[in-house]
This record gives structure tokens, C-alpha cells and sequence, in this order.
């Protein structure tokens, strides 16, 4: 049976919204209207869109379905912007999750935006925020971290920026690399932190398993992973150095040091974040 239209059309502009992570029935209603009403439909996969129409009864009804991803993205827009330009209602859809989100969408909208038309958004599923939910720490204040590098030199350094934030840190990780940045995290970011590594949310097989990162890379070392992996890692321990101990620290490395060099030597001798150690090394010079 095909799902009628919304009862009122969608109005002209790009409209996002946001398609099941796992179990097909966690999209919303007016994610399934705007699949049923908008004049021209756009997915990262459209095969997976024409799937999730299929399952909640919604026809295409000869409408063009047209493919937008990393790779064919600078040919698409102009087509999509023409659509927008005759007030045609588009509609947009990551392969899973909301767009923008670790997604190719963020092009599309600004060149959207640049011309002037509506930007619309029907809020949903995202795994950033599900794996939060179940994960037992913090989310007062979280820092969404996404895929890490996959140059060695490169993840070091975002992972020594991921330490400074004092929040909760969500990345994004393959199945295939997850062991390697598990130990990676347990090396920089410190493998006392508590952690939530969330695999196949909202799916048949979803597992959450709640350790410290030391323990989380032990207890997997050996064991093969599969699917959608968020892991979820709490902050580290303030740090204890008080401002005495800080300023002596920067006396003694002025002593030998230009600026630069004292605050990443002070920084580092007392896991301070170099932002801070750098506006008191500012202070002191200006005393100096």
C-alpha cells in the first residue's frame, strides 16, 4: 500500500532529514511525509533510500532520484541547485544518521544557502547522540570528534588536541581499525578514562560495553569486530597543578626558553592545557 502524500506539499527549498541508524522504524513522521511529497529526492545511497521507501510503503512515483556523495558532489549541486531554482522542494538524506554529521551534505547546504534558497531540516536518528544516551558518562558537555586521520602522524596530533577538551569526547571508528585506535587512546588520551564502545545501535545486535579504554583494548584485542562502532569517552582528570606550581614552572623554563618552548615544556611537565599555560606565560612576561 503506498503511504499517501503529506497533506500539505512541501514548501520549495532543500529539505534534510535524517534516516535510521539501525531499525527502520526510527524515522520520523514527517521524514516519512517529506519522502512522500517532495518533487525530487537526493541520498548518498539510493539504493538504501529506495529500500527505506520500499519498507515503509512510499512510491517514487517517477520522480527523480538522483545520487549526491564525496565523490560525485561538485557535478551534482548545479543540478540540484537548478531544481531549486525552478521552487522545486528537494529533499536530502545521509545513508544513515543525520546529514552534516560526519556526512557529504555540508557542501550542498552551504552552496544552498549561498544562493539564497530555504534550508529546511527534519530533525531524527544520529548515532552521535544514541550512543551518548547509553552511555553512561557525562553529556553535560560533549565534543563530537568523528573519524580520526588515517595517517599515523596526523591521529597522534588529533588525538592530543582530543585530550585538552575537558568534555566528553564521540568518534566515529571502523570495525577494522577500531583495535589499533583503542590502544592508541589508552597511549594519549590515557587508558584509566572511563569509555562506552557502542556497536550496532538500535539494530538486533546492538552491544554497548562500559570499561575503562585500557580495559575496553584488552577484553577486544582478540576479538574480530563487525558494524557501526561509536566509541564514547569520558574526560580525563582535572589537572591538580596549582597556580604556584605553575608559576614556577615558568620561571624555570624562561630561565632557558623562549615562550613558545616554556609553555609546550610547562604544558607538558604538568598536564596543563597548553591554552592556559600560555596565558600565564603571557602575564609573567609582561612582568619580566
Amino acid at each position: 500500500m503506498t503511504r499517501p502524500s503529506a497533506v500539505v506539499p512541501p514548501a520549495p527549498g532543500l529539505h534534510l532529514i535524517a534516516t535510521p541508524i539501525g531499525a527502520a522504524r526510527d524515522i520520523t513522521l514527517r521524514a516519512l511525509d517529506l519522502l512522500a511529497g517532495c518533487d525530487v529526492l537526493v541520498a548518498e545511497d539510493t539504493r538504501s533510500l529506495r529500500r527505506l521507501m520500499e519498507i515503509h510503503g512510499i512510491a517514487g512515483a517517477g520522480r527523480a532520484i538522483l545520487s549526491y556523495h564525496d565523490h560525485n558532489g561538485a557535478a551534482m549541486r548545479p543540478r540540484i541547485l537548478a531544481h531549486l531554482q525552478a521552487s522545486k522542494s528537494v529533499l536530502y538524506a545521509s545513508e544513515a544518521g543525520t546529514p552534516l554529521v560526519a556526512d557529504p551534505g555540508y557542501q550542498l547546504t552551504r552552496a544552498v544557502v549561498a544562493q539564497g534558497h530555504a534550508l529546511h531540516t527534519a530533525p531524527g536518528p544520529s548515532a552521535v547522540l544514541a550512543a551518548l544516551t547509553v552511555a553512561g558518562l557525562p553529556s553535560d558537555r560533549f565534543a563530537f570528534m568523528g573519524f580520526a586521520p588515517s595517517q599515523a602522524g596526523a591521529r597522534r596530533k588529533f588525538l592530543q588536541e582530543a585530550a585538552a577538551i575537558p568534555a566528553t569526547l564521540v568518534f566515529y571508528e571502523s570495525p577494522k581499525r577500531i583495535h589499533r585506535f583503542l590502544i592508541e587512546c589508552c597511549d594519549i588520551l590515557g587508558g584509566e578514562r572511563d569509555a562506552a564502545l557502542c556497536r550496532e545501535l538500535t539494530k538486533k545486535h546492538e552491544e554497548v560495553l562500559r570499561m575503562t579504554l585500557a580495559d575496553l583494548a584488552m577484553n577486544l584485542a582478540e576479538r574480530p569486530l563487525r558494524g557501526e562502532i561509536v566509541l564514547v569517552v569520558g574526560r580525563g582528570a582535572e589537572p591538580v597543578a596549582s597556580d604556584d606550581m605553575l608559576d614556577a614552572a615558568l620561571d624555570a623554563a624562561f630561565a632557558t626558553m623562549r615562550l613558545k618552548e616554556a609553555v609546550a615544556h610547562v604544558s607538558a611537565e604538568l598536564g596543563l592545557p597548553r591554552r592556559q599555560v600560555y596565558q600565564a606565560a603571557l602575564e609573567k612576561e609582561k612582568t619580566r
